[in-house]
């Protein structure tokens, strides 16, 4: 649809909309504590899973940078130019995949010139957005706050070109704001972080002592206060650090050491932390073996965990980033089409060969419509004779 169209339908007549919801902040970003679970707060949760977690890291890195990366198929230079640009020091793809994957939202504000071109395109922070509804609560724009300024932009301009670029993750309980997979991973972020906390503790703290020295004497009594002080600093004077690691020790007067050992439940500590580790790679949709996670028999080899990655994950976050922003950018370039060229993924490579080879084998397909099945354009008409130069 071209802009004169868009002027049109304008004034075609419609059919009355259902109203929507007019909620002032979405449910997801201010979730119930409920059962014991502690308020969800998007700031503080992103930090401790992107800033602070290793899976949740990786796996968002993995999921942005695949998108980031793929090759475009042809299609118009200059909306190729404006998609993969950066702006602002930020890349708008892999900035856009992240949003998605961790807050459910992501708004494109698009920059144009004088003459009402867009020349770029700025991926908003999506926990800075409020949008904004008239009455029968569709969005009629968004409200854009940095600490005590904020700036009101309407969804059209005066031209009836859009201004931003809306999308958002589906949210069964919420009809302007879209969920992500941090919330659902929130709980196995902060078991896997308790976990990493408990072995740094253990290791530098000596959380678990290793033993214990028992005062057993036949008449029942207790060491004296002097003795116990001179005990405790000739055990961190001699034994204590790693120099003294191994030095055997002399006991006397009713002393023998205990050792301590491990009950099944901290035996299970290392499971439960590879357990939420795994919980966390189920959220965001990326192989556990391509994480590095032991244990993992689902994929024979990292070459099918790679490419069910593309196919289950990376693949249809990256159609509904580029169709939001073909539809987006379509008052100015119309015939468009965002995509990811397919045969340059090497991930694909083995699907696009039995692709191309079921094609081929099928003789009931005329030559054009097994290059439409395989995503080729139609062939040009070759030029007649006539206009064939011919050599002097």
């Amino acid at each position: 649809m071209n802009f004169i169209n868009s002027i049109a339908s304008a004034f075609k007549a419609k059919g009355p909309r259902v109203p929507l919801a007019r909620s002032y902040a979405s449910p997801w970003l201010f979730t119930d504590g409920a059962a014991g679970r502690e308020t969800f707060d998007y700031n503080g949760s992103v930090r401790r899973a992107y800033l602070d977690n290793p899976v949740a890291h990786r796996a968002v890195r993995l999921v942005a940078d695949g998108i980031a990366g793929a090759p475009l198929a042809p299609t118009d230079p200059e909306l190729t130019t404006l998609v993969t640009a950066t702006s602002g020091g930020q890349a708008l793809l892999e900035t856009l995949a992240s949003q998605l994957l961790l807050h459910g939202n992501a708004y494109v504000q698009i920059i144009k010139d004088a003459a009402g071109w867009p020349v770029e395109l700025f991926a908003l922070r999506p926990e800075r957005v409020t949008v904004l509804f008239g009455n029968d609560g569709w969005p009629t724009g968004i409200a854009y706050k940095v600490g005590n300024n904020t700036l009101n932009i309407p969804m059209l301009d005066g031209d009836a070109s859009p201004n931003v670029i809306c999308i958002r993750g589906f949210h069964p309980a919420d009809d302007h704001y879209g969920a992500g997979c941090l919330n659902a991973a929130d709980q196995a972020i902060a078991t896997h972080n308790a976990a990493a906390r408990w072995n740094r503790a253990l290791l530098e703290n000596a959380a678990r002592p290793s033993g214990a020295l028992v005062y057993d004497t036949a008449n029942g009594g207790s060491l004296s206060s002097e003795q116990f002080d001179r005990l405790r600093d000739e055990l961190n004077r001699a034994f204590a650090g790693n120099v003294n690691a191994g030095r055997p020790m002399l006991l006397e007067g009713g002393l023998k050491w205990q050792s301590l050992s491990m009950s099944p439940a901290d035996m299970d500590f290392a499971s439960l932390k590879s357990a939420a580790a795994r919980d966390i790679a189920l959220a965001f949709g990326v192989p556990p073996m391509l994480l590095g996670l032991p244990g993992d028999s689902t994929y024979s080899n990292y070459r099918e965990a790679n490419r069910a990655l593309w196919r289950l994950t990376l693949l249809p976050l990256a159609g509904k980033l580029f169709a939001a922003l073909a539809e987006g950018l379509v008052t100015w370039f119309s015939d468009a089409r965002l995509s990811i060229d397919l045969d340059k993924v090497p991930a694909l490579a083995e699907d696009r060969q039995s692709l191309w080879s079921q094609v081929n084998a099928a003789d009931f397909l005329t030559r054009e419509e097994k290059r439409a099945m395989i995503g080729l354009s139609p062939e040009m008409p070759a030029a007649p004779a006539s206009e064939v130069p011919h050599e002097a």
